[in-house]
């Protein structure tokens, strides 16, 4: 699977922006996706993921400003981030993984990465 993330930007807190994922291979509705993030200095987090049959999980610190989407159609899986903070400044990173459980509980690396996408959210 090849995962290629796209949507990233500069916003001011309060706003928003939608960040997607488009992956390859026929096999993408197997797979749950996840959205982390690397913030300066800071380690990779867990943002937010969906199993392939829907299923979320979002961090506390997200909960009730992201959304996560997936399209099993078109092979993509999107963020919607609303009342952004600066906090949420980083390095997002979307990935995928057969084992969705495993994702949530953070006790293995995800199979497959995309490339990082920035967001700035300006104070």
């Amino acid at each position: 699977v090849q995962l290629q993330a796209s949507g990233g930007g500069l916003v001011q807190a309060g706003g928003s922006l939608r960040l997607s994922c488009a992956a390859s291979g026929r096999t993408f509705n197997r797979y749950a996706m996840a959205w982390f993030r690397q913030a300066p200095g800071k380690e990779r987090e867990l943002v937010t993921t969906i199993s392939w049959t829907g299923a979320t999980y979002l961090a506390d610190s997200v909960k009730g400003r992201f959304t996560i989407s997936r399209d099993n159609a078109k092979n993509t899986v999107s963020l919607q981030m609303s009342s952004l903070k600066p906090e949420d400044t980083a390095v997002y990173l979307c990935a995928a993984d057969p084992n969705w459980s495993a994702i949530v509980s953070n006790t293995k690396e995800c199979d497959y990465w995309g490339q990082g996408t920035l967001v700035t959210v300006s104070s």
